[in-house]
């Protein structure tokens, strides 16, 4: 088991972020162990096939035996949504020796695979060129298996930590905690992550925590290292919709997108439920300031109406729209 002691402070500073480096790390347990992502099947079918196979082995050595991964290698972002490329930047400058013994703790027990064999030399010039040669290789990978998805998969990671943040505020750090996943526990100040392989406790110290939702991760990933601070990579709400096929325009919505436009129309088809704005964005694969437009037109023809639970605002389409969706007359015909 994993513990984060956290202090006043380190609640004070607990922050989401959006790290496209950590979803690609995390992209890559996917390709090594396809039973523990089922859902991510046709994903991984698609990335085998375009990738060039003399990467792979580089690639799957990134990956420890037991899906570990190595810390300089997700390092922890400073700001809410960091470009791949800021991160990358970060990992280029990291220290031959960190990058040696990173490697080393994601493969321990076990030696290092030969495809990482420069990384336990005693010079640091065979480390650099390693690290160069993954800088470069994790960017072609970027735009192979993530960059054509990452709109939508940004889309549910924003639409998870709106939710998130609604149970911070609403319920505190114990709401929050509780439903990131059932491997976590908190009691007394102690964030706890059960089924680990490593068994260390990490004091905050005042340098708070940060919360990574992924698409990819199947369960809570902290650092390997206990002299890290405290960062959880967990799984994100709406990953099992992540990969499904729109749906065929219904024929009979004709009428009522050429009244009203497509993209409205849509939307209204989506309003049976109450959602903000941020979940219908990531539905329809569009911008969340897209949407809010739209929604300010159909607010103010009186098709939906709007109410606000904690910080959030719910849209649900109209009584007046209902009939619209539905296919019935406006206005009942005299008799």
């Amino acid at each position: 088991m994993i513990s984060f002691r956290l202090g006043v402070d380190d609640l004070a500073d607990t922050r989401f972020a959006i790290s496209p480096l950590g979803e690609l790390m995390e992209s890559l347990r996917v390709l090594r162990a396809p039973a523990l992502h089922p859902l991510h099947g046709r994903w991984r079918r698609a990335v085998l096939a375009a990738l060039v196979p003399t990467d792979l082995p580089l690639l799957s050595a990134l990956v420890g035996p037991a899906l570990a991964l190595p810390d300089f290698l997700t390092p922890r972002p400073t700001v809410h949504a960091p470009t791949l490329d800021e991160e990358l930047a970060v990992v280029r400058a990291t220290p031959p020796d960190v990058v040696r013994r990173d490697l080393l703790a994601a493969h321990a027990p076990r030696p290092l695979p030969a495809a990482l064999r420069w990384a336990g030399a005693p010079d640091d010039a065979p480390v650099l060129e390693l690290l160069g040669r993954v800088v470069e290789l994790l960017l072609r990978y970027w735009h192979t298996a993530l960059l054509p998805y990452w709109p939508r998969i940004r889309l549910v990671l924003e639409a998870d930590i709106t939710h998130r943040a609604g149970q911070l505020a609403t319920g505190g750090a114990r709401s929050l905690f509780a439903g990131l996943h059932p491997n976590l526990g908190w009691r007394d100040g102690v964030l706890s992550v059960d089924k680990m392989i490593g068994r260390h406790a990490v004091d905050g110290a005042g340098r708070g925590l940060r919360l990574i939702p992924s698409v990819f991760a199947h369960k809570p990933a902290p650092p390997i290292s206990a002299a890290a601070p405290p960062m959880l990579a967990y799984p994100g709400r709406g990953t099992a919709t992540l990969w499904e096929p729109e749906p065929d325009p219904d024929p009979d919505a004709s009428a009522l997108a050429a009244l009203l436009g497509a993209p409205r129309t849509t939307l209204l088809r989506l309003l049976a439920e109450p959602l903000p704005t941020v979940e219908l964005a990531r539905r329809l694969g569009v911008t969340p300031s897209a949407v809010s437009q739209h929604l300010r037109i159909l607010a103010a023809t009186g098709l939906v109406t709007r109410a606000r639970d904690g910080r959030r605002v719910l849209y649900r389409r109209s009584a007046l729209a209902e009939r619209l969706v539905a296919g019935h007359p406006l206005f009942p015909a005299r008799a």
